[in-house]
């Protein structure tokens, strides 16, 4: 995809609904609705966006880009929903819980995903190497590139919405 078409995806992740989208949600309707992941909503993770919007325009971006790209569009979609399942809120500082949270939370993540779900090899490696390449890890499998690749653009379009913000 394209810069410009990755941006209007982006957009149009944004409260998006299984109304809306039914083929994306057909892969991941059963995690939307668990309420473990649901329980994410109260976490901010960039921005004004919070953790169940980021991981679901992730997880959207990545399941368009499978699909252009020929790759499995289940597991992109699946592994990029799980990919940031960690329940915590990553800004607060001072009790050294947090510390090297970029480095460690795809573990924490993994681990929850792993009591929830069954995965497979794939969804495995898009959680565990979604971080990369802060992480040194790369991905093993072209979804989770892919994966990583959309989680990055995500996190930019929110941190660019929160500069806005702050200009206005």
């Amino acid at each position: 995809m394209t810069k410009e078409e990755m941006e209007k995806a982006y957009a149009d992740s944004l409260g998006m609904t299984p109304e809306t989208q039914p083929e994306f949600f057909s892969y991941v309707l059963d995690i939307y609705e668990t309420p473990s992941w649901r329980s994410m909503e109260k976490y901010i993770q960039h921005a004004d966006i919070t953790r169940c919007q980021h991981i679901l325009s992730v997880a959207y971006l990545s399941f368009l880009t499978a699909k252009e790209e020929g790759l499995n569009v289940s597991d992109a979609a699946r592994g990029a929903m799980l990919h940031d399942l960690f329940y915590y809120d990553w800004h607060v500082r001072g009790d050294g819980s947090h510390r090297l949270h970029g480095y460690r939370h795809p573990g924490f993540a993994l681990k929850n995903a792993e009591k929830l779900f069954r995965l497979n090899d794939t969804q495995r490696d898009i959680i565990i190497h979604h971080m990369w390449p802060l992480t040194p890890a790369m991905p093993k499998t072209k979804e989770g590139l892919a994966v990583s690749k959309c989680d990055k653009f995500c996190a930019w379009q929110e941190i660019i919405r929160e500069k806005k913000a702050k200009k206005e």
